[in-house]
């Protein structure tokens, strides 16, 4: 008898090995997966799990309260990659399934973008056999209820290749894991895209769109192409950074939350629930908070933990009714009695008032605190991460009053001036207003 044994035994041995410690760390009652599958109908399609109809009322988490989303009427969510440390893994699914809440697992399949070759064999199966074993680790957990295979692939990317690794990935879900169905999310739509990823993976069982401002145009592009199949959108929510208008110093101008707040209402309204046998699914984002060009460009909570007016929204759309504390709203903002478009120059260090007029329509006492960020000079796209902007200090002689004074910085240099509304109860408004200080 040898003592060696080749790689693939290697490999072969540590699947094995893995599968068991999931099945030692279950408890039997926690071991069986539940049924979700896609079926045609007279209408178009209907999403079933344990035989009965779901819609799922999803938002895109990373991490946060998981709690929150089910106390305001959510019941899944989906995730953008895989945890590698089972317990860390299993610890998120648990508490779902505690919650009510399933999960959608995206699959960390790597982006072209980010140097992935997809015409390499030998990493492309590398990465095959990574999500076979991240497969066969999560796949009995009864809160599972899709997997994402890869989250935008599409962007920058030039191989289609990447969609025949899909299928095989696909393919592989099939074969070991009957109980869930297979998606990958596209950046934006694109016809001919839509198409290729129909040729080369045609096992995935439905198409997951990932759109912001754009999306209130997914209807005509559907019909356009004439897409009959079945989809989720698995990110939507606030217009994305890259589709506003920007200052003459190239700084995007980020809307008030109470603006936000109408164009999620508008999204789910006209497009997520006005296709109710095509658009089987969606996942909001984000639910949590994140720094992305500002910290509070997408996250649907501030950094402190409050909620904004696009909770309520997305609320009042799941449950039909507001939640009982309604978060404050922004009428408007102005610095140096100029708005962000107005492309605002100030001199160092010279004297300056900002201005926010507020609201609650639960009548609340609002408190009020303003703080000035220089801009973020991040290239970064395709939501990779961005290091947080500390404040800068000393520059506010009043700062927690409706109108805030304040010296510009001494520094020449793009700049953001923040300010945050609270009702006291846990919601917050914010709005902020790009500018840049140079001397006359």
């Amino acid at each position: 008898m040898s003592f060696f044994i080749n790689g693939m035994q290697v490999k072969r041995l540590i699947r094995m090995t893995m599968s068991l410690i999931v099945v030692l760390y279950l408890p039997a009652s926690l071991a069986d997966p539940v049924k979700v599958s896609v079926v045609k109908t007279a209408e178009g399609y209907q999403l079933l799990r344990a035989g009965e109809p779901y819609v799922v009322k999803g938002a895109g988490f990373s991490q946060g309260d998981m709690s929150s989303l089910a106390k305001f009427g959510g019941n899944s969510i989906r995730t953008w990659h895989v945890e590698e440390d089972l317990e860390k893994g299993m610890a998120l699914l648990d508490q779902a399934q505690a919650l009510g809440i399933t999960v959608s697992l995206c699959l960390n399949i790597a982006r072209e973008r980010h140097g992935f070759d997809y015409n390499d064999p030998e990493v492309v199966k590398k990465q095959f056999e990574q999500a076979k074993d991240a497969v066969q680790m999560y796949k009995d957990h009864p809160a599972l209820l899709s997997w994402i295979i890869g989250n935008e692939l599409n962007y920058d990317y030039r191989n289609p290749r990447v969609y025949d690794a899909v299928n095989d990935i696909a393919l592989m879900i099939h074969d070991i894991d009957p109980y869930h169905p297979t998606t990958t999310t596209i950046a934006g739509w694109n016809e001919d895209l839509v198409g290729v990823i129909g040729t080369r993976a045609p096992a995935l069982d439905f198409l997951s769109i990932q759109m912001y401002g754009d999306l209130i145009n997914l209807p005509r592009y559907i019909k356009k192409a004439q897409f009959k199949g079945p989809y989720f959108v698995t990110e939507w929510g606030a217009v994305g950074h890259w589709e506003v208008g920007k200052t003459a110093w190239g700084a995007p101008i980020e809307a008030t939350s109470s603006m936000k707040a109408n164009n999620y209402r508008k999204s789910y309204e006209k497009v997520i629930a006005s296709a109710p046998h095509q658009a089987l699914g969606n996942y909001v984002f984000l639910w949590g908070q994140k720094q992305e060009r500002t910290p509070t460009w997408y996250g649907m909570f501030l950094e402190s933990g409050e909620t904004t007016e696009s909770i309520d929204v997305v609320a009042r759309a799941w449950n039909g009714e507001w939640p009982a504390n309604r978060s404050p709203g922004i009428k408007s903002v102005h610095l140096a009695s100029r708005r962000g478009r107005d492309n605002i120059y100030l001199s160092p260090s010279k004297k300056y008032s900002a201005k926010v007029k507020a609201f609650d329509p639960d009548k609340d006492t609002l408190t009020y605190a303003w703080s000035i960020k220089p801009e973020s000079d991040s290239v970064k796209h395709g939501g990779d991460f961005e290091q947080g902007i500390a404040d800068l200090e000393g520059l506010f002689t009043a700062s927690q009053t409706p109108k805030a004074s304040f010296r510009a910085p001494s520094k020449t240099g793009a700049y953001r001036i923040y300010v945050y509304v609270y009702d006291g109860n846990g919601a917050a408004a914010h709005a902020n207003i790009p500018f840049f200080v140079r001397a006359k």
